[in-house]
């Protein structure tokens, strides 16, 4: 495995941990500042859009995840990768468990400290069954 590929791996996890934990802020520094997510039925939402409703989640559910990686290609600076997502999201107050599960699709754009950052994420979500 090469590093950049080895890069993003890491990011995908600390993307993970970071929003089981509720760290908005680590969460948000593995996003570009032009970053654009598309979710079904929602318009695109920016960087402020995603931090607002991040913030507003974890105040009312705890949110797991795990993924995994179906690929990932690099090229040069950019890169993809594609993950089959299951989350799951539990109410902090006591209530019923929801699991969504469904394809991923991140782009990624390598800094010039070499860092990679999330650039658009194209997520399909559905209720699991």
């Amino acid at each position: 495995m090469n590093p950049d590929e080895q890069a993003i791996r890491n990011l995908i996890a600390q993307w993970h941990n970071a929003t089981a934990a509720g760290d908005v802020e680590a969460v948000l520094r593995i996003m570009a500042e032009d970053v654009v997510f598309l979710v079904t039925d929602q318009p695109p939402m920016n960087r402020s859009m995603i931090e607002s409703r991040l913030r507003y989640l974890l105040t009312l559910y705890r949110v797991e995840s795990t993924s995994e990686i179906q690929e990932i290609e690099v090229s040069g600076n950019l890169a993809y990768c594609g993950t089959v997502l299951t989350v799951r999201i539990t109410p902090v107050s006591g209530g019923k468990l929801v699991m969504r599960t469904g394809s991923t699709l991140s782009v990624l754009r390598k800094q010039a400290n070499k860092s990679w950052v999330v650039v658009r994420d194209a997520n399909f979500l559905v209720l699991a069954s």
